[in-house]
């Protein structure tokens, strides 16, 4: 349950030492889709949006990932233009009135270069540099920070990709090769952090099994490593009942503590004011800085 040795991640404008006594970063969720599994509709306009991303940083959100595709199991597609319609007009206004690193939620190439020339400084890509040939030039262009997640196939068929017969190993295995493909467009490692997928073409019993082998990925890979357990199915099926996805805040409490305890330096969250008392809690029980 070790995080290891502190590895530096370099966004513009900002640069962190993650692990090695350093506290848990906690990035916040602005979704701006009528379709997202715990949120959709929430923010149906940019001004909700950000409204609703300066509070996330007021309870103390680090980083603000703001998305405008739902990327849920079985979710369907929109198009870059419906996607840029829905994130430039958050971006913009978030970027007026913060100086806090803004990531955008997108596998695309076109969206996150419009997305970072309108203020972002981050791209989270699902898929790994996968789905999108185009992307991973694009963010070694503008020098951008990088969240490569693992995911097999699409949102549409990821649930039909779910044999492992080692979650954690072949997670790691696959994550180097996104990490290659970052290197291959000259993307240096200190720009990424990577993401092993929680919920992406994964059964409940093995978003389980890789949390409790985030520690190994982490010394495999030699990155940091970002968790997004938040309110995702795996939580509703061990809770009574099936909660849906805005009831599993304590579950998710849980499920982040435990990430960070296995191995997480940052956890992208809905509630960011009580997972960061998660997080603080979890960081002081492993003698990390608070």
């Amino acid at each position: 349950m070790e995080r290891g040795d502190g590895v530096v991640w370099r966004v513009p404008g900002r640069e962190w030492t993650l692990g090695a006594g350093r506290r848990t970063l906690v990035m916040g969720i602005v979704n701006v889709t009528p379709d997202s599994f715990s949120d959709g509709g929430r923010c149906v306009t940019a001004q909700a949006a950000v409204v609703h991303g300066l509070q996330l940083l007021e309870d103390g959100a680090d980083i603000l990932d703001i998305g405008g595709e739902s990327t849920r199991p079985g979710s369907q597609p929109v198009s870059a233009e419906e996607e840029l319609a829905r994130v430039l007009p958050v971006i913009r206004g978030l970027r007026e009135r913060t100086d806090v690193p803004l990531s955008v939620d997108s596998w695309k190439a076109e969206v996150a270069e419009a997305a970072l020339a309108a203020g972002a400084t981050i791209v989270n890509d699902i898929s790994g540099f996968a789905l999108d040939p185009r992307l991973a030039a694009v963010a070694a262009r503008a020098g951008a920070g990088c969240v490569l997640m693992h995911m097999r196939g699409t949102p549409q068929t990821m649930q039909q990709f779910t044999h492992y017969a080692d979650v954690a190993g072949e997670v790691a295995s696959e994550l180097a090769c996104a990490l290659g493909r970052a290197a291959a467009a000259g993307i240096p490692p200190e720009r990424i952090v990577l993401d092993p997928g929680i919920g992406f073409s994964k059964t409940a019993e093995q978003n389980l099994e890789l949390i409790r082998g985030l520690g190994r990925l982490r010394r495999a890979l030699g990155r940091p490593l970002l968790a997004g357990p938040s309110r995702k199915s795996f939580i509703g099926k061990l809770l009574p009942g099936n909660p849906p996805a805005a009831e599993r805040d304590w579950g998710t409490a849980a499920a982040v503590a435990a990430c960070i305890l296995y191995g997480a330096d940052i956890v992208r969250v809905h509630n960011v004011a009580a997972m960061r008392q998660a997080a603080l809690v979890a960081d002081a029980l492993k003698g990390e800085a608070v």
